[in-house]
């Protein structure tokens, strides 16, 4: 089971009207069982929902077609984003899902869209990662520190809502650089045990030539969720590399790479 968050920059009916955009979209999502795009901005629904009817005639989908969650547009004053799930439909089944608030205060720049997803399978699994939670991030840069700390409180409120540790945190944390010191992060609740970071601190998640800061992340909950894991398997997916793309075709997709991970089977 492959799972992924991706920062698609901006993701709405102009961009998606790009061939060379959609089609690459297209390959990226198809890779995974479950896949988050961040920074759609879709208030009708309607690109996602068109995209997601040309994802489902690929090839490669036909017989295993996707479904989708979509979450509200979240943001402060005009300008609104929406997380966007994508999963296959033989693999996972959605169990629930809400939009999480905050209560009395306004950290969150991007409330998280939660969703629990159930694995459909025969096959004898680990039990932690039969039913799974899976937290979309998108923090603000310069607020990227005290959104992260707030963090904990959105885990602890998944938790007791559905009685599960089995939760994945996941996106674009902008986690590096100017925006986060190595100093700063220590200090965040979600830094610690029982918080694992799977994504490796040298590793690009960003299409620039010029950094290489390790932005997005995914971070599991509790070492049962850690166990799970299959090792080395938590990186950025090099579209560029993969898809032999030119700099401007990369750029024209995001400015970021997805960041995934593989859960073992059994």
């Amino acid at each position: 089971m492959k799972i992924a968050a991706f920062n698609v920059k901006n993701l709405g009916v102009r961009k998606l009207n790009k061939d060379i955009v959609r089609n690459n979209l297209i390959k990226i999502v198809s890779r995974y069982s479950v896949v988050v795009l961040l920074e759609v901005r879709d208030p009708n629904d309607r690109a996602m929902s068109k995209f997601l009817t040309e994802l489902n005639r690929h090839r490669g989908n036909r017989s295993r077609p996707y479904r989708m969650e979509i979450g509200a547009p979240v943001g402060r004053h005009s300008y609104r984003e929406q997380f966007v799930f994508f999963y296959r439909q033989d693999e996972m089944s959605v169990i629930d899902r809400y939009q999480y608030e905050e209560e009395n205060k306004d950290v969150l720049a991007r409330e998280p869209f939660i969703v629990q997803f159930r694995r459909r399978s025969a096959r004898r699994m680990y039990e932690f990662v039969k039913k799974l939670v899976l937290i979309p991030v998108h923090t603000k840069p310069k607020d990227a520190e005290h959104e992260l700390r707030a963090l904990h409180n959105v885990v602890q409120d998944a938790r007791r809502r559905w009685g599960t540790n089995s939760i994945m945190i996941l996106g674009d944390f902008n986690a590096d650089g100017r925006y986060l010191s190595s100093t700063k992060r220590t200090n965040i609740r979600m830094s610690s045990r029982p918080y694992f970071w799977l994504i490796d601190e040298d590793a690009d998640t960003t299409t620039s030539d010029l950094n290489d800061h390790t932005y997005d992340r995914i971070v599991v909950f509790g070492k049962r969720m850690n166990d799970a894991v299959v090792p080395g398997s938590a990186k950025p997916f090099d579209f560029k590399r993969a898809y032999r793309l030119n700099y401007d075709t990369t750029r024209s997709v995001s400015d970021h790479y997805p960041v995934e991970v593989e859960l073992r089977d059994n």
